[in-house]
């Protein structure tokens, strides 16, 4: 697949590197693999957004795709939304509150909260309402509960620890799965890395994998 390329987008806290696991499991189904590297906290989330449309405005792939992990799943439709033609290809939102999350709600609401959560804290306490583009996007939830959310107490079963499937689950969907994952455990996960390439291929989930 020479003429694909796929951006990994990274979650809060996180870097570019977090994402090696997935990057080579792509790879080895052929993708060419980006990985973009974003101030998740301090950070200005226009910013991100505009370097994330520089960064594949510059690809020379007949097909592009985003696969963005919890807000880097925010980060790629809020790109799409802003550049609607932006590219032909699939998104692929792994454990991305794209209802918005209760645990970001949580954490703003402790002393600090809201400066350890950082300059994406409305967009992560937001969402979005639904999706409207013409990019198929499917949304990959975790259902291992262990994690911040955990510790708050703040999430509604099933959740991955931080994010709840409910929250994972946006009107406009092209379809959407649950695995046996933790939150930050779905960017290792086989099941999970299988489940984004069969969407990537085919903009469905393998119901049997």
């Amino acid at each position: 697949m020479a003429d694909e390329s796929v951006i990994l987008l990274h979650g809060l806290w996180m870097r570019g590197f977090t994402l090696t696991m997935l990057r080579r499991r792509l790879v080895h189904e052929g993708y060419l693999v980006d990985l973009f590297d974003y101030a998740s906290v301090m950070g200005d989330p226009n910013a991100g957004v505009e370097r994330l449309l520089q960064r594949a405005r510059a690809l020379k792939s007949e097909k592009i795709h985003f696969v963005g992990h919890s807000l880097g799943g925010l980060i790629a439709l809020l790109a799409l939304q802003r550049a609607p033609g932006l590219m032909r290809g699939h998104v692929v939102c792994l454990g991305s509150p794209l209802r918005g999350s209760a645990v970001a709600r949580g954490v703003a609401r402790l002393p600090g909260g809201s400066f350890v959560i950082g300059k994406n804290l409305d967009i992560l306490r937001n969402g979005i309402e639904r999706w409207e583009g013409t990019q198929a996007v499917g949304a990959i939830a975790g259902r291992l509960p262990m994690g911040i959310g955990f510790a708050l107490g703040s999430l509604s079963p099933p959740h991955d620890g931080t994010v709840s499937v409910a929250e994972t689950e946006l009107p406009g969907l092209t379809d959407h799965c649950i695995v046996p994952a933790t939150h930050t455990g779905l960017l290792f996960s086989k099941q999970a890395a299988a489940q984004a390439i069969a969407f990537l291929r085919g903009a469905r989930f393998a119901r049997n994998a």
